[in-house]
């Protein structure tokens, strides 16, 4: 059966205090007495306190982490979808039932790129000032300001220039090997 939790001023100080202090909901609901933890997580939403101080004397507001740059060359993962078809036992009765049945598997594929891949420098050309000579390549997100194109110089045949054609388009015997 629910009780209500009487939250007088002193009740509601010592819970910012202990709260300030790092300890657990389950913690605090102990030192108060007559209080659940779920009534203490309550009480800390209603009010709107601040994450916890943790061990260490640091509160939970976190600082933001400076993004890590790798210079190592990852492989690309891929997935393919084939049907394997598998021989399963199952149970009928008291006899065991050897069936054969197809199963969707998944298959990793990793293309590692070489180390000596030279990447152009992109022109960052805006919409309005592509051509039909320029590459299409979208640089962004296209709903930020500074969404963008290549530029770079594109031969007649595609939308996209030297670099981005060997990204966009792949060979055939490639696609082959892949299922």
């Amino acid at each position: 059966m629910d009780t209500i939790v009487n939250w007088t001023d002193e009740r509601v100080e010592r819970l910012k205090k202990l709260w300030a202090e790092g300890l657990s909901a389950s913690q605090i609901a102990a030192q108060l007495g007559g209080v659940s933890r779920n009534a203490v997580i309550g009480k800390v939403h209603r009010l709107s306190l601040p994450g916890r101080a943790k061990a260490g004397g640091t509160t939970a507001s976190r600082t933001p982490k400076r993004p890590v740059v790798s210079t190592q060359v990852r492989p690309q993962v891929t997935f393919t979808q084939r049907t394997v078809t598998r021989t399963v036992a199952r149970p009928a009765g008291a006899t065991m039932l050897k069936e054969e049945m197809e199963v969707d598997a998944l298959e990793v594929i990793e293309h590692s790129t070489s180390n000596n891949v030279v990447v152009p420098i992109f022109k960052r050309v805006p919409l309005i000032r592509l051509t039909e000579r320029t590459c299409k390549w979208p640089l962004g997100d296209p709903l930020k300001d500074d969404f963008c194109f290549c530029g770079n110089d594109s031969p007649d045949t595609s939308p996209y220039c030297a670099f981005h054609q060997k990204l966009a388009y792949q060979p055939s015997a490639e696609r082959r090997r892949m299922r």
